[in-house]
């Protein structure tokens, strides 16, 4: 009797499951116990302990050799990803008959080549959530994949990295056994590939037998995250996967969607950025960079509170040099692309309609997973900000690896977008596979263009950021000043948003390291709010603050720093 009633559960489980990503259905809620016990049982092929070897999740902007999809519903949506993630990987297409998926492309006129096809069961079209994670030993070596139990009682699905793994010839480790079992979702999760993780605290929902350091120390074990950044969940996303209003653009920016003030999510993502901003700096050790994205309203004007549909545009995928990204309406896809393509130059930026699949809590980063590349020439490089003319040059730092060791390393650098670059040798620090040069001084005014390349004693090349050189890094060379003349220490950049209702930014830039006291006051100068007290090292510096409980009107930010102040206006919606 069991027996037939659990089948009866998976048959419905299947036939709810092929079509949406919504939350748990009562259905799947009544099943899940049941299919846990049985995830437990199950023989695997896989790895049930944690890797012997230091490991690193890699990160989605990092190369990969396949993309992965599942050919089933939202054909239209998938057969137009395969057509333009071909030209950049290979894409793996997960499906019952190859034949078929075959005469649809040619059908339609996409080629196969470069497409491969993997026979496999599953259920539904949401591999990001299921589908396995890439990491590496000892940060460029061995690749291996990883793959936890699926937040739903869905079995094919919960099977389909095995399927991957047997296909790819890749080590599969699984989190499906005492006391590694762990619950989790590919569409919760983000990594910047040095170690910081980011989910939504739907992790520890869907644990309630594990603390959060036993969370934590799974998370540690299989995937080399050693920092893990959790937000509450939001109100009206109904299944709490930050993939729908956050992306990783590099190591520290965060690209997060935007709804006018007040309205719908829109507080609660403010309030999970400024949780952020306020208790982490990025892996440089620095206040991450923020890019905001609105989060449009549906055909009908209406947002996910008044029932819209949670339209989103930070639900991208890289591939490669290739940026897929979901598109709903001219009125707004064109204010998107523009963010895209100013914050990732160089990359072909593309969009596919998602209309269609969006009121399924589902868009592009939604249906496809990566493969990582086997042979990777990892770069790590902090950006530089705009830099001081006085200095005789711009020194330029980098991490380099690849499992045959590194070469060479090249900056690649111009002052002119028409301009050939002009190359430097970078040198061995001694510092373990740390590279270091300098980018000669330039003109005031001028804006320098650069980029880093890698060649490992294996021959293997890899430039960062990847797209160049049509894409690149910049900075500018402002003024000189100097600790002896009246030159100020600190001078005013611009704030964003201006008018302000929310989270607000304010940047500085300082000529050396000094304390500052920052705050903002209204026209009569009465303090109304305090937004930092503390030192700031040189460099340009990002302030934030919140406007959210503050009377509209005109406002000032003021900042002292030994004896010096400057003041920015800020109008307050």
């Amino acid at each position: 009797m069991k027996r037939h009633l659990l089948l009866t559960l998976v048959f419905a489980i299947t036939a709810l499951s092929s079509f949406a990503d919504q939350p748990l259905t009562p259905v799947e809620r009544a099943a899940m116990p049941a299919y846990l016990r049985q995830v437990g049982q199950q023989q695997t092929n896989g790895i049930t302990i944690p890797p012997f070897s230091p490991i690193r999740a890699s990160a989605e902007w990092e190369p990969i050799d396949a993309l992965v999809v599942v050919w089933t519903t939202y054909t239209n949506t998938v057969r137009q990803i395969i057509e333009y993630a071909r030209t950049e990987t290979k894409v793996l297409v997960v499906c019952n008959d190859s034949n078929q998926v075959i005469a649809n492309l040619n059908a339609n006129g996409v080629s196969t080549n470069n497409v491969d096809f993997i026979q496999t069961g599953f259920n539904s079209v949401w591999c990001r959530d299921f589908g396995p994670w890439n990491v590496y030993t000892n940060d460029v070596d061995s690749l291996f994949l990883i793959d936890w139990i699926y937040n739903r009682p869905r079995a094919k699905d919960d099977t389909v990295s095995r399927g991957i793994a047997t296909f790819t010839g890749l080590p599969l480790y699984e989190t499906t056994t005492s006391p590694y079992d762990l619950i989790h979702t590919g569409g919760n999760f983000m990594c910047d590939g040095l170690g910081t993780g980011f989910s939504s605290r739907l992790i520890l929902d869907e644990n309630p037998t594990k603390t959060e350091v036993q969370v934590d120390s799974i998370m540690q074990q299989f995937m080399g995250i050693n920092r893990y950044i959790k937000m509450n969940t939001l109100p009206y996303d109904q299944i709490h996967h930050i993939d729908m209003h956050m992306k990783l653009l590099d190591e520290e920016t965060l690209l997060v969607g935007e709804y006018p003030p007040g309205v719908a999510d829109g507080p609660t993502i403010d309030s999970n950025l400024s949780y952020i901003l306020t208790n982490f700096n990025s892996p440089f050790g620095t206040p991450y960079k923020v890019v905001r994205i609105p989060m449009p309203p549906d055909a009908m004007g209406a947002y996910p509170n008044t029932g819209g549909d949670y339209r989103t545009y930070a639900n991208a995928v890289f591939v490669n040099k290739t940026i897929i990204v979901p598109t709903y309406d001219p009125q707004y896809d064109t204010t998107a692309f523009r963010i895209w393509r100013e914050s990732m130059p160089g990359y072909r930026v593309v969009g596919i309609d998602c209309n269609q699949m969006i009121p399924a809590l589902g868009a592009i980063h939604c249906i496809t997973k990566e493969v990582a590349t086997r042979d990777p020439l990892l770069i790590v490089h902090q950006p530089l900000h705009d830099q001081l003319s006085s200095v005789p040059g711009y020194t330029v730092n980098g991490l380099f690896q690849h499992r045959s060791g590194i070469a060479s390393a090249t900056i690649f650098y111009r002052t002119d977008t028409l301009q050939a670059y002009t190359t430097v040798a970078m040198s061995a620090t001694g510092n373990p596979d740390e590279w270091t040069g300098d980018i000669p001084a330039q003109p005031v005014g001028s804006t320098v263009y650069y980029y880093l390349r890698g060649e490992a004693n294996s021959g293997k090349t890899q430039n960062r950021p990847i797209t160049a050189p049509a894409g690149y890094w910049k900075f500018k060379v402002d003024a000189s000043t100097s600790i002896g003349n009246v030159s100020p220490l600190i001078s005013a950049g611009t704030v964003y948003p201006n008018p302000s209702k929310g989270l607000t930014c304010f940047q500085i830039s300082a000529t050396t390291s000094t304390v500052i006291h920052a705050q903002l006051t209204d026209l009569m100068g009465k303090q109304v709010a305090t937004i930092f007290d503390g030192n700031i090292s040189a460099g340009e510096k990002r302030l934030w603050f919140n406007t959210s409980g503050l009377a509209a009107g005109l406002y000032l930010i003021e900042v002292n720093a030994n004896n010096q102040v400057i003041r920015q206006k800020v109008v307050v919606r």
